[in-house]
């Protein structure tokens, strides 16, 4: 006993703030793979976009000429 406290209630306060530490962490993990998604899935829309936008010029140009 440390200071009249079980030593058993140090172990649960040392674990509550373990799994606030390792939830913090895991957050900030799927916060960035998320992120990360997100920007991948952007980079596919954009490049529809062009590729959409290239095949509508040729076609424009192919009518006309």
């Amino acid at each position: 006993m440390l200071f009249g406290i079980p030593i058993w209630v140090y172990f649960c306060i040392l674990f509550i703030f373990l799994s606030g530490y390792m939830a913090y962490k895991a957050m900030r993990a799927e916060k960035k793979l998320e992120h990360q998604f997100i920007e991948r899935e952007g980079q596919v829309y954009i490049q529809r976009m062009e590729e959409e936008r290239e095949q509508r010029k040729h076609n424009k140009s192919v009518a006309s000429g």
